[in-house]
């Protein structure tokens, strides 16, 4: 698997899913720390971003995935994240360190 460094945020990577290998249509956005374990992911359900390293690792690490998602980097990522959000923009990169340190302490 590769990755897409952020500029100004090393070790971090910015993934787009797709439902199916066609890649027609994103429907799903991760931001990743392969090296930290942490990840945030757009929760569709919740309509919000969320600490989700768990979901993001298993799809990730799932063969059967390798298709279905392709590492982009930041500028590409603003653009997928307002289609597959309706709008809500992507965290900031501080936003981002938040999300990852609350989510590593066991908050919300």
């Amino acid at each position: 698997m590769s990755s897409a460094d952020i500029s100004g945020s090393p070790g971090l990577a910015y993934f787009v899913l797709y439902r199916d290998g066609g890649r027609a249509k994103p429907s799903g956005i991760f931001v990743v720390d392969m090296a930290r374990g942490h990840a945030v992911v757009w929760d569709h359900r919740q309509q919000s971003w969320s600490y989700n390293p768990d979901l993001a690792f298993r799809f990730l690490g799932e063969c059967r995935n390798d298709d279905r998602y392709e590492p982009v980097d930041s500028c590409a990522l603003e653009r997928y994240a307002v289609e597959v959000t309706k709008g809500v923009p992507l965290p900031s990169d501080e936003e981002i360190s938040q999300m990852f340190s609350a989510g590593a302490a066991g908050c919300p």
